[in-house]
C-alpha cells in the first residue's frame, strides 16, 4: 500500500436549524461525487450526513459538521465529524435501534454504523464528537489510523498551514508547514512545501533541505518531518521553526524539539532526533494555530479514541483563534 497525499480544507458548516441539514447533505454528496463515488455511495453519504445533522438538532440543540476527504488504502473517502455542547452520551448506549435520549425514534447512530466504514464517539463535559468515514466500496474496512484538521484564519478563503503523508512499505512520513502569517502570501509558501513533499524522498533532515530549497522565493515557514520506521519501531524527526510535535501514550507526553529559523528562508541546522520504540504511540503535530499546553490525560478516555476524535478535541480546546490552524494526530505502526 502506498498513500501519498497533501491535506485538504476542512469545510466547518454550523448546524442550529433544520434548513441547514440539506446544505451538509449537498455539500458532502458533492465532496463523494468529486472523489468518485457512484450513486449507491453517495447514497450512503447523503444518510450518514443527515443522520448526524439531525442528531445534532435532536439531541444538543445544533452544533458544527466538519466535513472533508479522508485518505484511505484504497482510495478517498468522504468524513464527516459532528462537534455539539450537548449533554454527551455513552456510544455503545446509542447504537441499537429504538434507543434513545428523547422522544425520538432512536434510529440515527445505529444507522450511521450500518453506512459508514467507520464510526466512533467521545463525550465529556464541555460537548460530544462524533466521527464518521464513508469509502466508495461498502465491502471494505480502509480506514488509516490517522486525524488531519486545517482550517484557515475565519476572515480568510486561503490556508497558509498544510500537511503531507506519505506512506510506504517501510516508512510513514508526515510533513506539516506553517506559512508565515496568514493569508495569500502564507498559503503560497505552504503549498510550495507541500509539492515538494509529494514528489520528495529521504531522511527528516534532507527532505528539510529540500523543502527549504522549494519554498525559496516565498516567505517561508515553520516547517517540521516526521517519519515512523515500521521494521524498527523508531521515530526520527527534524524540524525548524514552531511547529509543535510529541509522542503520547499513557505514561504522558514527549515533546520533540525543533530548531530556530525559517525554512525558505534562513535557517543554520536541522539536526534530527531520534525516537525508538514508538510503535504503538500517538503522533500529534500541530500548528502555533493552537496553544501548547494540553495534556491528552486531562481529558478522560480520550487518547484511545481514534485520532480524527482527538485532533477534534484538541482543536476545539486549544484554538488560539487569531491565526491558521492545522493539527495532524496518528497512531503509529500498523499502517503498512
Amino acid at each position: 500500500m502506498e498513500v501519498n497525499v497533501a491535506g485538504a480544507l476542512t469545510q466547518v458548516i454550523r448546524v442550529e436549524e433544520v434548513t441547514q441539514v440539506g446544505q451538509v447533505r449537498r455539500d458532502a454528496v458533492a465532496l463523494a461525487q468529486a472523489s468518485g463515488f457512484d450513486e449507491g455511495a453517495c447514497g450512503r453519504v447523503a444518510l450518514v450526513a443527515t443522520e448526524l445533522c439531525t442528531n445534532l438538532l435532536n439531541h444538543a440543540g445544533g452544533g458544527q459538521i466538519q466535513l472533508c476527504s479522508v485518505a484511505g488504502r484504497h482510495g478517498i473517502g468522504v468524513e464527516l465529524c459532528a462537534l455539539d455542547h450537548g449533554p454527551g452520551f455513552v456510544l455503545a448506549d446509542c447504537l441499537p435501534d429504538g434507543y434513545s435520549t428523547g422522544s425520538t425514534p432512536g434510529n440515527g447512530l445505529g444507522a450511521v454504523r450500518r453506512h459508514a466504514a467507520l464510526l466512533d464517539a467521545y463525550s465529556d463535559r464541555t460537548g460530544a464528537v462524533v466521527l464518521a468515514r464513508v469509502y466508495a466500496d461498502a465491502n471494505t474496512t480502509p480506514d488509516l489510523p490517522y486525524g488531519a484538521i486545517r482550517l484557515p484564519l475565519h476572515s480568510e478563503v486561503v490556508c497558509g498551514d498544510a500537511w503531507h503523508l506519505a506512506i510506504d512499505t517501510q516508512h510513514v512520513t508526515v510533513t506539516l508547514i506553517d506559512g508565515l502569517g496568514h493569508g495569500p502570501g502564507a498559503a503560497d509558501a505552504a503549498d510550495a512545501g507541500t509539492r515538494v513533499a509529494a514528489t520528495a524522498s529521504g531522511e527528516p533532515d534532507a527532505l528539510l533541505a529540500l523543502l527549504h530549497a522549494g519554498m525559496t522565493g516565498s516567505r517561508g515557514g515553520a516547517t517540521a518531518v516526521m517519519q515512523f520506521d515500521a521494521s524498527s519501531g523508531q521515530v526520527r524527526f527534524a524540524g525548524v521553526g514552531n511547529i509543535a510535535a510529541a509522542l503520547c501514550d499513557g505514561d504522558g507526553v514527549r515533546g520533540m524539539p525543533s530548531h530556530p529559523g525559517i525554512v525558505g528562508v534562513q535557517f543554520r541546522s536541522a539536526r534530527p532526533f531520534d525516537f525508538p520504540q514508538a510503535a504503538g504511540k500517538l503522533l500529534v503535530m500541530h500548528s502555533d494555530g493552537l496553544q501548547t499546553r494540553w495534556n491528552l490525560r486531562d481529558h478522560a478516555g480520550l487518547l484511545s479514541r481514534h485520532p480524527r476524535i482527538i485532533a477534534a478535541v484538541l482543536l476545539r480546546d486549544y484554538a488560539r483563534g487569531r491565526d491558521d490552524a492545522c493539527v495532524f494526530v496518528m497512531r503509529l505502526g500498523g499502517m503498512q
